[in-house]
């Protein structure tokens, strides 16, 4: 019997040559807001339906403080915070090393997001934002630092940004994890962080 990559190599060896050019794909978002606020405004609007929460820093108040208003009910003093920002110190940090079952007890975990995308409320992250995958999914709670100038309308857009395209991962957040398979009852946090919290914070 012929083994697997025989069969592939008889199949690349044989492909059709075929130099038509791809056909062009419409980017779909001649109906999303072409200013910033508007954007915006749609982005906030998609989060909070898929369960997700956007917090406004008030005048002259610290990210930390923002983080910790919105997740009033959430923390106490014994709380985990691993944060990847330096704009929050947080009290765990995440080496590139660290096994994923060492984050097993993270409470909070604070990411900068890549980029937003307001057809869906998604936040992305790639490798440069998470050091260790896991920490995005065994963490209770995701904080997500935004700047809202990086907020795409749609998914056609996010698939053309060079950072996406070049990054060795990447993976979409769209709300906290949520399931409706048991008898069609809404459970947010069943298998994944149980509230995403996003934080519009610009770039520096």
């Amino acid at each position: 019997m012929r083994g697997r990559n025989d069969i592939l190599a008889d199949i690349r060896a044989n492909k059709p040559k075929f130099t038509a050019p791809a056909p062009a794909v419409p980017n779909y978002d001649d109906h999303y807001p072409s200013d910033a606020a508007g954007l915006q405004a749609r982005f906030i609007e998609v989060l909070e339906k898929m369960g997700g929460a956007w917090a406004e820093p008030e005048a002259n108040e610290s990210l930390e403080a923002t983080m910790r208003r919105a997740l009033a009910d959430k923390l106490d003093a014994n709380s985990l915070i691993a944060s990847n920002v330096r704009e929050i110190k947080g009290n765990r940090r995440v080496h590139a090393d660290d096994t994923p079952a060492s984050l097993h007890d993270v409470d909070v975990a604070v990411l900068r997001a890549r980029f937003g995308v307001a057809e869906t409320g998604t936040v992305c992250f790639t490798e440069a934002e998470l050091t260790v995958n896991a920490v995005a999914y065994l963490a209770q709670h995701l904080v997500v630092l935004l700047d809202p100038a990086t907020i795409e309308t749609n998914l056609h857009r996010a698939y053309q940004r060079d950072d996406y395209k070049n990054a060795r991962y990447t993976v979409f957040h769209t709300g906290p994890s949520a399931t409706a398979d048991i008898e069609g009852v809404l459970v947010r946090g069943a298998q994944g962080v149980r509230s995403l919290t996003v934080i519009p914070t610009p770039t520096v």
